[in-house]
């Protein structure tokens, strides 16, 4: 992204605060508009002849292109990990925490580590954790129930 000054195009396409097309004009004429609407001349992409050109805040265009990078990275998956005598607290905690990265927009893994014969207790914890995510996320796949811990992945709606 570059600022006002910076470009060094002689004629740029220009696009105006409200999205209307205003044409190919020479910088500096541009650069007065700017000025006089009181925004800044925003260049989106040196790679064109002509470049295109926005009068916009600067700040509006450093969070536009901040969204745009966070659009483009695939989604992480963070895990979370339980035990199957988990208290209530702790059960409400580790929701919150699985709410907040769905909400983000990364995927959970879920895992209950098992030992003993505590398999059905571990799926049962996934199964009312998968009850109370459903209006945020969604199961990838079943509940993986594998010698020392059950699992399973959430990814957001």
């Amino acid at each position: 992204m570059i600022l006002n000054h910076k470009i060094k195009a002689s004629e740029v396409q220009l696009t105006g605060v409200d999205g209307e097309d205003l044409g190919i004009m020479p910088t500096s004429e541009a650069l007065a508009m700017a000025k006089r609407l009181k925004v800044d001349l925003v260049c989106t992409s040196m790679m064109s002849s002509p470049p295109p050109c926005r009068l916009m805040s600067a700040g509006a265009a450093k969070q536009e292109a901040g969204q745009e990078r966070k659009k483009n990275q695939p989604s992480k998956i963070k895990e979370i990990r339980l035990t199957p005598r988990i208290e209530e607290h702790d059960y409400e905690t580790k929701k919150q925490q699985a709410e907040r990265i769905l909400k983000t927009g990364d995927s959970v893994q879920l895992v209950v580590k098992i030992s003993g014969k505590e398999g059905a207790a571990a799926k049962a914890i996934l199964e009312e954790l998968l009850r109370d995510l459903k209006p945020l996320g969604r199961p990838n796949s079943g509940i993986h129930v594998s010698g020392k811990q059950a699992d399973v992945q959430v990814i957001p709606t």
